[in-house]
């Protein structure tokens, strides 16, 4: 009696755990899929090339020549 009782909690042991394992694998994947879907939408907007407008860097605004200090 002891003995099926050990072999039936092994089985049902090794059952969960592959469907605990399939699970997971099946999660990961989604988020994965979900976070590369967000990754590519977000760079979407990002305009590059030759006619490309958008935030810019402008070295001659920020450039400190321009102010005037009395030496």
């Amino acid at each position: 009696m002891e003995l099926d009782v050990k072999k039936a909690a092994q089985e049902e042991a090794e059952k969960t755990f592959e469907a605990f394992i399939l699970w997971t694998k099946r999660i990961v994947l989604v988020s994965f899929i979900f976070l590369m879907v967000v990754v590519v939408g977000c760079n979407n907007g990002v305009e590059t090339g030759k006619n490309a407008t958008g935030s810019k860097y402008n070295g001659g605004q920020y450039n400190p020549s321009n102010l005037k200090v009395s030496k």
